[in-house]
């Protein structure tokens, strides 16, 4: 198979966060800073620690990934962002209280020296929260520009070779798309005339996109999920990719569901409920922000299913899904799930599932595989939706002409041939 002609990972890789005082972004950031100062190990990523299997079975040929793929190097990422509170991210990271002092002193320095720049915020989108540290302008058209500079300003002053962006900031209300989200010109016109339908992502997303940066949607929002912005992704030639970083219980739906399916087992309810005490509880205790969120965890167990290929199996399902802010927890969520199903002759079963998980330790990882397989895409001249990464996400973006794919174990196998492709080797169906 033809190698993709990659540009070469040189110089500096500036990340830039969405929410760069939040509890996933500090978490992130401080881990990556730990781990290469080989101070820490970066448990839950794939680019770091995860092989990948070359040619056939025979050859025995189990490389990590990182050494066969061209990806950036830890030590040349150089982080910034906004935020709508004014601390630097060691004070943040202090604030958030997921990683120790004792871990957060390792990287004191670097963290202190990572301040945010003022964040496009509006409270209509998320209720709950009160920015201090915000940006003002006319329209939303001057916001983008602003967004715009911020990134000129940082890409100059760390003389940057290439910039990717990720949003950890929380979830806005919900959107459906609209006739101003169809095309570019319409889109425009609505950041023009500060449009309702505009929220705050887009403004960050747009601007991304004129910059040439490649942009991550990590909460549910509807942000680069539009014909509009597919297409100027393309027409940028940046990769995009979203969305709703999958953590948690929805990471145990993809991997449950699928286990129903294949043994042909019936289902005939999922109750599902969270505690979850950090900033991301408080925001979603908005009933708002808390649909954008349900939309994307509701269409996990249908799109793997498929009930209307299995009506008598899954064609009367009950889902019910519930988050609850429950501020003693903080960043230590509880997802609990009762799942009803049935076997041989209809005979009821049950399964329960109590995943006592630490939201933030899961989502780190993430953030880094998807920067640094962003700006891998970018560099091999992918651009658009990449659907290649939907592994990471709850809520996939796609386009009109496909389906999400759901299933977490097609997902990790589109992954890695992918990456196949992308260094000249051959994809594997596992028929050898």
């Amino acid at each position: 198979m033809e190698k993709v002609q990659i540009k070469e990972a040189k110089g500096k890789l500036g990340v830039l966060v969405i929410g760069v005082g939040g509890a996933v972004a500090t978490t992130f950031i401080a881990g990556t800073l730990i781990v290469r100062k080989g101070l820490g190990i970066p448990v839950g990523s794939i680019t770091q620690l995860a092989t990948i299997r070359l040619g056939k079975r025979e050859e025995n040929r189990f490389p990590k990934i990182k050494d066969v793929v061209p990806l950036a190097d830890l030590k040349d990422i150089v982080f910034g962002g906004w935020d709508i509170f004014e601390e630097d991210t060691y004070t943040a990271a202090r604030n958030a209280e997921v990683l120790t002092v004792e871990d957060l002193d390792k990287v004191k320095d670097e963290l202190q020296a990572i301040k945010p720049m003022k964040a496009v915020f509006d409270q209509n989108y998320v209720k709950r929260l009160h920015g201090t540290w915000v940006k003002e302008a006319p329209t939303k058209w001057d916001l983008k520009e602003a967004v715009r500079k911020d990134i000129q300003e940082f890409r100059a002053k760390n003389n940057l070779d290439r910039v990717v962006c990720i949003w950890c900031g929380s979830t806005e209300t919900f959107l459906k798309a609209g006739e101003i989200h169809e095309t570019l010109p319409a889109f425009q016109q609505a950041l023009k005339t500060n449009h309702e339908d505009i929220a705050p992502s887009m403004i960050y997303a747009y601007a991304c996109l004129e910059e040439g940066v490649s942009y991550i949607a990590g909460a549910p929002n509807l942000t680069v999920d539009t014909p509009a912005l597919w297409n100027y992704a393309i027409e940028q030639k940046t990769p995009i990719s979203g969305k709703d970083f999958k953590t948690g219980q929805t990471m145990l739906k993809t991997v449950l569901s699928p286990m129903l399916k294949t043994r042909m087992l019936g289902l005939e309810g999922w109750f599902s409920t969270n505690i979850l005490g950090n900033r991301d509880g408080e925001v979603l205790d908005d009933p708002g922000s808390f649909k954008t969120k349900e939309e994307s965890k509701l269409s996990v167990i249908d799109n793997i299913l498929q009930p209307e290929l299995y009506p008598e199996l899954y064609g009367n399902i009950y889902h019910k899904v519930r988050i609850n802010y429950y501020p003693p927890r903080k960043d230590n969520k509880e997802g609990w799930d009762n799942i009803d199903i049935f076997g041989w002759l209809g005979y009821p079963m049950q399964l329960k599932v109590d995943f006592l998980c630490r939201d933030s330790i899961l989502a780190a990882p993430l953030c880094l595989d998807l920067c640094l397989f962003s700006d891998l895409a970018q560099r091999a001249g992918m651009s658009g939706i990449q659907s290649w990464l939907s592994f990471y996400f709850k809520s996939p973006i796609h386009d009109r002409e496909h389906i999400a794919e759901h299933d977490l174990f097609i997902q990790y196998t589109k992954l890695k041939n992918t990456l196949r492709q992308i260094i000249g080797e051959e994809t594997i169906d596992y028929l050898d």
